[in-house]
């Protein structure tokens, strides 16, 4: 069966980065942007990522311009905002398209298990066996999602 952990992504300074590499680890992968009315999310993303991950929780940030250009700069313009503005400290990765022809084979993979990705900030969560197990709309709220890590997070 496969998995999240049978793609390969590129770091947002081009690296190549197999998602293996967080195998076991309960992960939330997001397609962010810096100018959406979500943006404000990076905030409770990263009170998130503070309370799980020395458990063994990771967040794989995708900044995505598809959704109304919203995403606009270099993947280091976006990185040095996130940190700025946010401090968040998760791992943020090149700027892919997420629908389409030719979106991210890792995204499309994603919405054939869970369904589409209509807007910025669509979380995917998988279990840390790679496997996906929900999705979650931009509007829904972090906290919602917190109780579903915290039960990944104790199997």
């Amino acid at each position: 069966m496969k998995t999240v952990y049978d793609f390969k992504v590129k770091d947002r300074k081009g690296k190549e980065v197999a998602i293996k590499e967080y195998a076991n680890e309960v992960l939330l992968i997001v397609n962010t942007a810096i100018k959406c009315q979500y943006t404000p999310q990076y905030e409770d993303l990263e009170k998130l990522y503070e309370r799980f991950h020395s458990r063994g929780f990771e967040i794989l940030d995708f900044p995505c311009n598809q959704f109304g250009q919203q995403a606009p700069g270099t993947d280091e313009s976006i990185h040095t905002f996130c940190k700025t503005t946010y401090n968040t400290e998760f791992p943020r990765f090149k700027k892919v398209k997420v629908n389409g022809e030719d979106a991210e084979p890792l995204f499309k993979f994603l919405q054939e298990q869970k369904g589409e990705i209509t807007w910025n900030f669509t979380k995917y969560l998988t279990n840390k066996r790679g496997q996906v197990v929900a999705r979650f709309e931009p509007a829904d709220s972090i906290e919602s999602i917190a109780g579903q890590i915290e039960t990944l997070l104790e199997q």
